[in-house]
């Protein structure tokens, strides 16, 4: 067995990824799940929490991830936060005090509590003021991956988050021999709210990968001039940007994976041909994730903390808030890269699974930037036969639509409407479509359990709204400040379908209860805790209203959330 010495990046990594990955940063999570030490994580690494009443202390901590000393909010003095291993069936009490000079919160991301525990100020609570604490007390009704993090503006971003893993009542459906966590997060620098205020004056700041003269000429050379500048023309009129896949990009995000940057390289240990058991988190602020381990398959086995039907997937995208448990099963003595780019192509995360310290495999070149298609525009007429980019608009003038499938709207805080959502939840996205991988997609998912609603008796229809040049977020074109409540009446069963008339995806997450996906036909596929939509499509999911109180419901993009892409949920 050779031991390799690469350095991550290829082709395109640029220089600035070697730059923002030269710290160590923080401290990683450093222990499996059985307590063991993984490789490469620092001596003092902390163990995991777990009993019946845990502590919590929110602070500060000095960090350098990229060469440049910051500060994070943390919780127990590390970046992620502590594992916190529960067990279904038990009640826990977690006792957080706020050593900060600012409020705090902590919310426990999928897990169903009552509206005083689930940690949203101004909604459940009053948030945990400086010096205070605040005691959460529940029963712990699940099992499975899930996270918590801060729902106080944006500490999130600067460090407030960590895993929560339940072990089930019953032991696990689908055994592995060894266990870990691989938490995704995107740091930052900047201070979140010079990012926010940087959104709101100009929506495409971050974007370093726009189309340029070159790319133009290279296009006019494949399809012909007159093609090329059609489509253009087009995507010029409704001033839509073909590049615009992720509002804050590599240009100022560091991603790291257990707090560790990419020349960090978090690893953890196997033994050829055992069984292990990943469970990947998207605790990031604002992005996608593409993940893949080059020259191993992947068995999705739970989603959202819920088992599912196994499905053997080369890769896997999810958002931000999403959870997928895989298994992997390695039959040879060598290293693999774990691998997730951002889907914009600006950055990555990367560890490895190795049988002896000090062993690294190849990093992949991340994939070529993708470009967004009429589909994503357009929806089910984009992707009809012959809807390219110079299609006759005549009578669009007539019709109320700047151009096919896409209506003009008199809302400032709307850019476009898609008047025909597709619904196809086989398509695995921008970028990953005909990639030559097999790709997870929405359809794959088939839950084990039966659903909670048997059926709907009232069927709600939202719109994900904004105008991105605007930086401005909604649903239904309403901002969250100027927008009634939803209000559910106790008991009864409703049919949520989202229609995304923006061309970003939004990971849409309700709170205190499951949100089960359906098929186009109504069919039950999967529960889920967030559901993400992609760009002009249509997703439905069923909810029973079973839980009393307030809740959030929001784009769980953190800046999307921040700008109005939220809403409360009233239960009575």
């Amino acid at each position: 067995m050779n031991k390799k010495n690469e350095r991550p990046g290829g082709p395109h990594g640029g220089r600035r990824r070697f730059v923002q990955g030269l710290g160590l940063g923080g401290i990683a999570m450093g222990l499996d799940l059985r307590g063991r030490l993984a490789f490469g994580a620092p001596a003092a690494a902390p163990r995991e929490l777990s009993g019946s009443q845990l502590v919590l202390d929110v602070g500060e901590l000095p960090v350098d991830f990229t060469g440049r000393r910051g500060v994070a909010t943390v919780v127990n003095g590390q970046l992620p936060a502590p594992l916190l291993r529960l067990r279904e069936g038990r009640e826990v009490s977690i006792l957080v005090r706020n050593h900060l000079a600012v409020p705090t919160s902590l919310h426990w991301h999928g897990l169903i509590v009552p509206a005083d525990m689930d940690g949203v100020p101004g909604l459940s609570f009053d948030g945990i003021a400086p010096g205070q604490s605040y005691l959460y007390r529940f029963t712990v009704n699940q099992s499975g991956t899930y996270w918590y993090h801060a729902h106080s503006r944006f500490q999130e971003q600067t460090g407030l988050f960590g895993p929560i893993v339940i072990e089930p009542r019953a032991g696990e459906r689908y055994r592995a021999d060894r266990d870990y966590v691989v938490l995704l997060a995107d740091w930052t620098d900047e201070d979140p709210e010079h990012i926010y205020a940087t959104l709101k004056k100009q929506g495409d700041a971050y974007n370093y990968g726009k189309q340029t003269a070159g790319d133009f000429i290279r296009d006019a050379r494949g399809e012909g001039m007159r093609s090329a500048l059609a489509q253009r023309s087009m995507w010029n009129r409704k001033r839509m940007d073909r590049t615009d896949l992720a509002d804050v990009s590599g240009a100022t995000f560091t991603y790291l994976m257990n707090g560790v940057t990419p020349v960090g390289n978090w690893t953890c240990a196997f033994s050829a041909g055992e069984k292990i058991r990943l469970r990947f988190i998207n605790g990031s602020s604002m992005s996608f994730f593409d993940v893949r381990i080059p020259g191993l398959a992947m068995t999705v086995v739970a989603a959202d903390g819920q088992d599912i039907e196994p499905v053997t997937v080369d890769e896997f995208r999810f958002g931000a808030a999403e959870t997928y448990d895989v298994i992997v099963q390695p039959a040879a003595d060598r290293a693999y890269t774990i691998f997730a780019q951002s889907i914009d192509r600006s950055g990555y995360a990367r560890g490895t699974l190795s049988p002896v310290p000090g062993m690294t495999a190849a990093v992949p070149a991340m994939d070529a930037r993708p470009l967004l298609g009429m589909a994503d525009m357009m929806g089910a007429m984009g992707a009809m036969p012959g809807m390219g980019a110079s299609h006759d608009m005549q009578g669009a003038a007539t019709t109320g639509m700047d151009h096919a499938g896409m209506q003009r709207t008199g809302n400032p805080g709307v850019d476009m409407k898609v008047s025909m959502p597709r619904t196809n939840l086989d398509d695995p996205g921008v970028g990953l479509r005909g990639n030559g991988r097999r790709v997870l997609t929405y359809a794959d998912l088939h839950g084990v359990d039966s659903p909670i609603s048997p059926g709907v008796e009232r069927e709600m229809i939202l719109r994900l709204t904004g105008n991105m040049e605007r930086y401005m977020w909604s649903i239904d074109g309403v901002p969250y400040a100027k927008a009634p409540p939803i209000r559910l009446r106790l008991g009864e069963h409703v049919r949520f379908t989202l229609v995304n008339d923006t061309m970003m995806h939004h990971p849409m997450h309700l709170h205190g209860m499951w949100s089960e996906l359906e098929a186009p036909d109504g069919t039950y596929l999967a529960r889920k805790h967030t559901v993400t939509v992609q760009p002009a499509q249509q997703v439905s999911y069923r909810v029973s209203a079973d839980a009393v109180g307030q809740w959030a419901y929001h784009c769980h993009m953190l800046y999307h959330m921040e700008a109005g892409m939220f809403r409360a949920v009233v239960v009575a």
